[in-house]
């Protein structure tokens, strides 16, 4: 069977959307210790407020094209240019307080990474080091922000981050697998635990 396989029971928020069902198999929730991909998710789940997951995915190749490759050292230098430039982009959210946002973002993760070694390194600590593994039957279950969240929203903000309330970092914990929020009849739930 396939991991793609429609039998295999999962979450219910992939839908029948194949690029939703592919990130749910095989990113959701998996434990991330890659500063680039770190920062990559903080970009996209900034991106999302206000909007769908599946919007934000369905945009991620351009995102990853556009903000070079995610690299927080690049995305750091961008200037006025490259903001107008990727404000005009139809393949990104052109909110312009989000990609200002993620510029900014870049310049203090990059701070956050000297201070700490790794932005990995500081993240992790919001969570104890390890995953939180909740124990959901129901999405409706799965809380929109916790006390980690919050403890890491208004440690990102003292910093100077933009658009990482507790929400958006929530959202970033479950991507980053620092909490385990598939629901347990899910199959990656079992896998992940």
């Amino acid at each position: 069977m396939s991991i793609l396989s429609p039998e295999l029971e999962r979450c219910g928020w992939p839908g029948d959307d194949p690029l939703m069902i592919e990130y749910h198999d095989r990113e959701w929730g998996v434990p991330l210790h890659d500063d680039r991909r770190h920062f990559e998710f903080l970009v996209l789940d900034g991106a999302q407020a206000g909007l769908s997951w599946r919007t934000i995915l369905h945009k991620r190749a351009r995102y990853r094209k556009v903000f070079s490759g995610f690299d927080p050292a690049k995305v750091a230098r961008y200037g006025k240019r490259k903001i107008e430039s990727l404000l005009r982009d139809p393949g990104i959210v052109r909110n312009r307080l989000k990609v200002e946002s993620a510029v900014r973002n870049a310049r203090v993760f990059l701070k956050i990474q000297r201070e700490f070694g790794s932005f990995d390194a500081y993240v992790w600590r919001f969570v104890g080091g390890e995953t939180i593994q909740n124990r959901w039957r129901t999405l409706e279950e799965i809380p929109a922000s916790t006390a980690e969240s919050d403890a890491m929203s208004k440690d990102l903000k003292q910093r100077g981050m933009n658009f990482v309330g507790s929400t958006i970092c929530y959202a970033y914990m479950q991507a980053a697998g620092m909490v385990n929020d598939h629901r347990t009849a899910c199959f990656r739930h079992r896998e992940l635990s």
